[in-house]
């Protein structure tokens, strides 16, 4: 398990209240029963702590399923890492 994917899991637990066990990668945000409203605090953390902007509505990610958002952050960082520093 990469350490995105372990702070992505401790994340959607924290904000959810989920017990972390239930989370796996092949679960959506509607399986864990997550409303609406507990994702946007899910994806906000995930930016926070990331220090990244996850996409709007951008079909090249999957940010409904957990191997999305993990798949997302992981792509982000990946693009940040190439950036030249201001």
């Amino acid at each position: 398990m990469s350490s995105v994917q372990d702070t992505v899991f401790d994340i959607i637990a924290k904000e959810s209240g989920i017990d972390r066990a239930r989370i796996t990668p092949d679960a959506t945000l509607k399986d864990l029963d997550i409303q609406s409203l507990d994702a946007v605090q899910i994806i906000f953390e995930i930016e926070d702590h990331f220090k990244i902007t996850m996409p709007d509505r951008d079909p090249k990610f999957d940010t409904e399923s957990v191997r999305g958002l993990v798949e997302t952050v992981e792509k982000l960082l990946a693009e940040q890492a190439t950036q030249p520093v201001p």
